[in-house]
């Protein structure tokens, strides 16, 4: 047994994402406006020496989180009243922007911006900047955020929650301890909130383990691949906002584009790619590099170069797959809690206020020194009856309405806008993403299609660029000598059954080119090649592998994308 070092903290945030940053920010100032009060009026209790704490994974606030969203700053209100005085990162106010249709080499821009996707009065963010602005104020406040050490472990007593264990480091690809070995941490608290972000392996654990999903739909995700761009001036404005569906994706692909001009010349652009898709071909880093090509995209680029990569999965499954957000010792917060509104893209405003809600439940939990499942229930009934919540239930239908193809699901996300959140059936279901990848038979009538069949394309280099390249734009690094985080159930599979049925999917649902099938050259049999150190811990193939054969894990704290903070 390692002797491991045991640190223990009132409150322990795990994930250093908006959601968690935005709980700790919100903590502290609710305890001293609490302690004011009680100096004032001479009543209750004060709270005095609470220690809070952050564990993030990248090497640093923003390393994983890519540039380029659009932020309902409602929330931002909230926390952070005078935020423009406070020089937070804002790209550019949303000033303009289009809907529009792309067919194979034109482009049908729709007369009016559909009202969901109405953006006037929004921001365009780098979220990279955003979280990193926000860990400043965390730790101006006293909190201390631990960069580079990943959560593995959730910690129990009995039935309760009561804290998290890091990851080890210094560990080879044999399990043996290097020179440099030093065993992860015991992260003690009363309340740990769990905002470890899409597909956290941590909050997976927990709902796992005390059937927070049971009665829900499955959570569904979209993978969003994107890049950052320079581009010469005057080409796309600063707060322009741009969102494309149809090309290049097939009319059964849930998912569409996007553009987003910000400041320095710079534009954010990248393509959805929904993972309930049938076709085992599709390749969603391919499709976005198709995406550039169309002659409307091209366009906008045109002249300009590539500044960063990176790949996200977000949860889009809604209401009805929001899981019980509350155990004894404690909450799930933010993509970890699949608090995303499809409907409108956005996730930034609600991951906040979950955190800001969950840090409210806390305080209450605090004062009655009681963090019983019981009393942290609060949190959950706060956020389903907030804006948010509201927001939430009237897309409660939308990603689900697009399982049969775009063109019905456009009408239908019509009618639910106009009615609420209605539609025939009060909930619609669906089934799990990995479930839903049709066979290569199946799908192109013979078990070996061919490159063209499944679309492959030609890289230039220039525009479009292939997966190496692209992920050396997204500075992931990893340690190489330590054990491979990516776990393979059974390779056997991979190498025979898998191979047969579907191609190897994972060759091309990863974008970063972490999987790869190689032959022996005497036998000629096919084995699975793992290049981990490509991993932009996107988790796609924790969600989309048809056996549901490969779980991700965390590697070393540390590890994985930098994205810059631009």
């Amino acid at each position: 047994m390692k002797n491991r070092d045991v640190m223990e903290v009132d409150v322990l945030f795990a994930g250093g994402g908006v959601a968690g940053l935005s709980g700790a920010v919100h903590l502290v100032n609710l305890v001293r406006k609490h302690n004011e009060a009680v100096e004032r009026d001479g009543r209750g209790r004060r709270l005095d020496d609470i220690t809070v704490a952050v564990l993030e994974k990248g090497a640093y606030p923003g390393a994983h989180n890519i540039s380029g969203a659009v932020m309902d700053p409602v929330t931002l209100q909230e926390l952070v009243p005078d935020f423009r005085e406070k020089d937070a990162p804002l790209e550019a106010e949303v000033g303009s922007e289009e809907m529009c249709l792309l067919t194979g080499t034109g482009r049908v821009k729709a007369p009016i911006t559909p009202p969901m996707l109405n953006n006037h009065g929004h921001y365009v963010v780098s979220l990279s900047k955003l979280t990193a602005w926000l860990s400043q104020l965390v730790e101006e406040n006293g909190v201390d955020i631990f960069s580079g050490f990943a959560g593995t472990e959730v910690l129990y007593e009995g039935d309760r929650v009561v804290g998290v264990r890091t990851g080890d480091k210094g560990i080879d690809r044999d399990g043996g301890e290097k020179p440099s070995f030093s065993p992860g941490v015991d992260v003690l608290a009363k309340v740990t909130v769990f905002g470890d972000g899409s597909r956290g392996n941590l909050s997976q654990a927990l709902v796992r383990k005390y059937g927070l999903d049971e009665g829900q739909n499955p959570q569904g995700y979209v993978v969003g691949v994107k890049e950052v761009w320079e581009v010469p001036g005057g080409g796309i404005a600063p707060g322009h906002v741009i969102h494309t569906v149809g090309y290049p994706h097939k009319t059964d692909v849930y998912g569409g584009g996007f553009i987003y001009g910000m400041a320095g010349n710079r534009v954010s652009i990248g393509l959805m790619t929904g993972l309930d898709y049938g076709d085992p071909g599709l390749d969603p880093h391919r499709e976005f590099q198709k995406f550039k090509l169309h002659p409307y995209v091209a366009g906008l680029l045109q002249g300009g170069k590539i500044v960063q990569y990176g790949a996200k999965t977000a949860p889009v499954s809604g209401w009805f797959s929001v899981p019980k957000l509350y155990c004894d010792g404690a909450l799930i917060a933010g993509d970890a809690a699949n608090l995303f509104i499809s409907q409108k893209i956005k996730g930034i405003h609600v991951a906040m206020k979950s955190g800001m809600l969950a840090a409210a439940a806390i305080l209450e939990a605090l004062l009655q020194d009681d963090y019983s499942g019981a009393a942290l229930g609060r949190y959950q009934r706060s956020l389903l009856a907030d804006g948010v919540g509201r927001e939430l239930y009237r897309s409660r239908n939308f990603h689900q309405a697009f399982a049969h193809g775009l063109t019905g699901g456009m009408v239908k996300a019509g009618f639910q806008y106009l009615l609420g959140g209605r539609i025939l059936k009060g909930r619609l279901g669906s089934e799990p993403d990995f479930l839903q990848m049709k066979k290569l038979a199946d799908r192109y009538g013979t078990g070996s299609p061919t490159s063209e069949q499944m679309g492959d394309i030609r890289y230039d280099g220039e525009r479009t660029f292939d997966k190496v390249t692209d992920v050396y734009y997204s500075g992931t690094t990893h340690e190489e000598q330590q054990p491979v985080h990516l776990k393979i159930g059974d390779r056997r599979i991979c190498s025979e059954r898998c191979t047969k049925e579907y191609g190897n999917p994972c060759v091309r649902f990863c974008p970063a080119g972490v999987y790869e099938m190689e032959k022996d050259q005497e036998t000629g049999q096919a084995h699975l090649k793992l290049n981990f150190s490509n991993c932009v811990h996107c988790k796609t193939c924790d969600i989309k592998d048809p056996y549901g054969n490969i779980t991700w894990v965390p590697p070393e704290g540390g590890g994985g994308p930098k994205y810059n903070v631009v």
